[in-house]
């Protein structure tokens, strides 16, 4: 059951909630596959791990993890090309555009709230279509502790002026949920995006939408 505080502003995570990155981030991972010879992997395959940022792509694509010996050569080499490409196949998801605009008509703010850092954050942010820009934009280096800390989604609504009681979080990784929880926040669900190896179900999410325009239909905006 949601609670019935009327929600003041929305939040969103941004990979895998607002914009569809995953073509990009395959992209740049699969380039360094071909520097060591290895094939290319399908979309499909690495899609699941796109929310999970170098790490996750990492350990999908090469399977290696922070521990090896090589892993911060091919992090730093997987990013170059990620941030050389950042918006090539990147698009955001369908019903983003009219849900943002519904928002504005309805005034409530939203802003976005990633893991991702400002490096990587703000040129993408700057080059994808926002019907409105965002009232803020929180990276994973922004606040002292990154997601599943409740740090970046406090700092959001403070940006906004909002309380974080009256704010709702919507994302598609388990750490989302955990972030919203401990801000105080409604925690939402966006099980159309990648959500990594866990069922959203399982995420104890105040409620789960299968598409971006669903947020409207939850009882919230009154």
């Amino acid at each position: 059951m949601l609670r019935t505080r009327p929600v003041r502003a929305c939040l969103f995570d941004l990979d895998g909630t607002l914009a569809d990155t995953a073509p990009d981030l395959a992209a740049a991972l699969n380039r360094v596959r071909a520097d060591h010879h290895l094939p290319e992997l399908p979309l499909h395959r690495l899609r699941p791990m796109a929310s999970h940022g170098a790490r996750g792509l990492l350990a999908a694509g090469m399977q290696i993890t922070p521990e090896d010996a090589r892993y911060d050569t091919l992090k730093e080499t997987f990013l170059a090309y990620y941030l050389g490409a950042i918006r090539v196949r990147t698009t955001l998801f369908d019903g983003v555009i009219p849900l943002l605009q519904s928002l504005h008509q309805l005034g409530l703010p939203w802003g976005i709230v990633t893991n991702k850092l400002s490096t990587y954050t703000q040129p993408l942010v700057a080059q994808l279509p926002w019907p409105q820009p965002p009232g803020c934009v929180v990276s994973g280096d922004t606040a002292a502790r990154p997601k599943p800390a409740p740090d970046p989604l406090l700092h959001a609504a403070r940006l906004l002026g909002v309380d974080p009681a009256d704010c709702l979080y919507v994302g598609d990784d388990q750490r989302d949920m955990q972030s919203a929880q401990a801000a105080g926040m409604r925690a939402i669900a966006a099980a159309y995006g990648y959500c990594g190896p866990s069922q959203p179900s399982t995420w104890n999410a105040d409620a789960i939408i299968e598409h971006p325009l669903e947020l409207l239909t939850l009882d919230l905006m009154s």
